[in-house]
């Protein structure tokens, strides 16, 4: 499976309509955010290992989420969950250069690890940061988006209070055994409401505000 299958895919099932989204899924290589993957894998729809019990998404989660966050350019982007970079490079695109995105990982060696994609990628308006991504990013916040890319047991009240108002996070709710609903909370005027995307499934969110540490 190749970018076109995946793109002819998305078309017939009424996915990723956003032209900046497909821009940047066509701009960010894939391939530079696995390792020990063979080339004719990379762009299979399902997720893949990246190490320490960890997974870059499938394709196809990853343009779901991304669209939902609405992202326009110039704003600042929290990510949750840098895992191997891909998203973080696709959200670093789609807010320009005039945007932000801080990127929070909690494994040593993947924050290293998406840190070397981002530049050879070329994400220069990327940053990862290590840590407890579970409290958000108090001294960059607010932030206009916030995604996270791990299942959490609810949405982390640390996070809302640095979203922006008006402002948009998803992230995935729920049990670490079986499925999340994907959730698109919406920040406006002092209220926030929610809307469900869906089921999916992901690897547990880490920290204080998560399933632990271990």
């Amino acid at each position: 499976m190749g970018k076109k299958t995946l793109l002819a895919s998305w078309k017939e099932r009424g996915i990723a309509k956003d032209k900046r989204l497909l821009k940047a899924f066509l701009s960010v290589p894939r391939e530079l955010f696995v390792k020990d993957i063979p080339t004719e894998e990379v762009y299979e729809d399902r997720p893949k290992p990246i190490g320490e019990g960890q997974t870059i998404s499938q394709p196809t989660t990853v343009m779901i989420m991304t669209e939902a966050l609405e992202v326009k350019a110039g704003q600042k982007i929290l990510e949750v969950g840098a895992g191997s970079g891909w998203q973080a490079a696709l959200l670093g695109k789609m807010a320009g250069r005039k945007g932000k995105v801080y990127s929070i990982e909690m494994i040593h060696s993947l924050a290293e690890f998406a840190k070397n994609n981002l530049v050879k990628a070329r994400a220069g308006n990327v940053s990862v940061v290590e840590g407890d991504g579970s409290k958000g990013l108090s001294n960059e916040a607010p932030f206009d988006r916030i995604l996270v890319t791990a299942a959490c047991p609810k949405i982390p009240r640390d996070l809302i209070t640095q979203l922006k108002d008006p402002g948009i996070l998803v992230a995935p709710v729920g049990g670490i055994n079986g499925s999340q609903k994907m959730v698109k909370l919406r920040k406006n005027k002092g209220k926030i409401t929610k809307e469900t995307l869906g089921d999916f499934s992901f690897v547990p969110l880490r920290g204080e505000f998560g399933f632990g540490r271990q």
